[in-house]
């Protein structure tokens, strides 16, 4: 016997599953032909059961009875020889989707979702099977988000080769912090509006705020200009700093720190932390390139680090060695410093825990002992997600101990 509690869970259960299927079938009425009426046999008991229990079956046939439910009930008689002609609730018949929201209590977000599907596919028919899959984007956006999205997505379509910055777009509501954390959404609809594939958000539980695809993506098919991505680099030495004015911090666009042209042969520093960068004093035809992160791959296009000598030096943790392994893609003779197991124990006191560890078991460009640390590290031999930040070693220690440091000191 179900009682009307089960059902609920059951269409729960089915409503989680089968919702982004449903909301295309709105439109799509073809789709549909199978699916509804859904018919839900609600499990009489026989007469031998009855007997066992009556106390359960008067109480399940109760329950359908005061039961608030949407769709049909159908009840039907048993003539049974010890009990008599019993009065039974057969099968539960939903008509449409919207009988099953309502036993779920998803009757608002579901009638939300469809109005806003139907209103975008209305528009742009191309959408029909881009959309389902962001339910909960139709059913969660406020009004005014979801207005936003859609007068972004017109005035895109509208203006597809604009060539303007974010702050540019002339679209009321539309501010660089609201498009920047719905990159992802805006360019997978237009690209699914002008008929292409793209890199897209792939997250089904994600409601406010959806994933991001490659910036590089969004700007392109959106026909968006980006900002220039700006690289920050210390020059620390006195004579190089007069080439360009006195000048030791500078940050300029990627395409003009590509064409810096130095005629003598220098040591590169790429740091992580900005501050460690900061710390940095005179050293003798060097520089530091700091605050990449993951965008190592900028490297590749700086040719002048080529003809130079290039140290890293990161956070002792995976991801630390996950961007050394992805600079040397770029610059395989890439030395490291402060990256090795004896600084990792000679700081105990100052580890912390690295939340999510780099996924990889391997990182190919890693010499024999970088990568038997960073196993290590991924093995959780000294704790669980053990690591030192770059800026938490002793910099008194490591400036005027690291041999390369003593061989550059002006």
């Amino acid at each position: 016997m179900k009682f009307p509690e089960d059902i609920t869970e059951l269409l729960k259960r089915k409503f989680k599953n089968k919702h982004k299927e449903w909301l295309k079938e709105t439109i799509s009425k073809n789709d549909n032909e199978n699916t509804w009426p859904l018919e839900i046999n609600l499990g009489i008991p026989t007469e031998r059961d009855a007997l066992k229990q009556p106390d359960n079956v008067r109480t399940w046939i109760s329950a359908w009875k005061t039961c608030q439910y949407s769709g049909s009930l159908v009840w039907s008689e048993r003539r049974w020889r010890s009990l008599g002609t019993q009065r039974v609730p057969e099968k539960l018949i939903l008509n449409n989707p919207d009988d099953t929201a309502a036993w779920t209590g998803e009757t608002t977000r579901w009638s939300r979702a469809v109005t806003r599907f139907k209103s975008l596919v209305q528009n742009w028919p191309a959408l029909l099977d881009a959309l389902p899959k962001h339910f909960n984007i139709l059913a969660d956006y406020n009004d005014g988000d979801f207005n936003s999205l859609y007068e972004i997505l017109s005035w895109i379509c509208a203006n597809p080769n604009s060539n303007l910055y974010i702050r540019q777009i002339p679209v009321v509501g539309i501010n660089s912090k609201w498009l920047e954390l719905r990159k992802g959404i805006i360019a997978e609809l237009i690209t699914a509006i002008k008929g292409g594939t793209s890199e897209r958000c792939t997250s089904d539980s994600d409601t406010f705020i959806e994933q991001e695809i490659p910036s590089r993506n969004f700007y392109k098919i959106c026909g968006l200009k980006p900002l220039p991505q700006l690289i920050r680099i210390r020059i620390l030495d006195p004579k190089l700093r007069k080439m360009f004015g006195g000048l030791g911090d500078i940050s300029a666009p990627l395409n003009e720190i590509t064409n810096l042209g130095f005629t003598t042969s220098l040591t590169i520093f790429i740091i992580e932390n900005v501050q460690t960068a900061l710390a940095f004093g005179d050293l003798e035809n060097s520089i530091v390139l700091f605050g990449l992160g993951y965008g190592v791959d900028i490297l590749g296009k700086l040719q002048w680090l080529k003809q130079s000598r290039c140290i890293y030096w990161g956070d002792i943790d995976t991801h630390g060695f996950a961007i050394l392994n992805r600079a040397r893609s770029y610059l395989p003779n890439l030395e490291t410093i402060l990256m090795d197991e004896a600084t990792l124990m000679s700081h105990r006191e100052l580890w912390v825990e690295e939340k999510d560890q780099h996924a990889a078991a391997e990182l190919p460009n890693l010499s024999i002992d970088e990568l038997k640390l960073y196993q290590s590290l991924k093995n959780n031999t000294w704790g669980k997600g053990v690591r030192l930040e770059q800026e938490r070693v002793r910099w008194d220690n490591a400036w005027n101990t690291t041999p390369v440091f003593q061989q550059l000191k002006m």
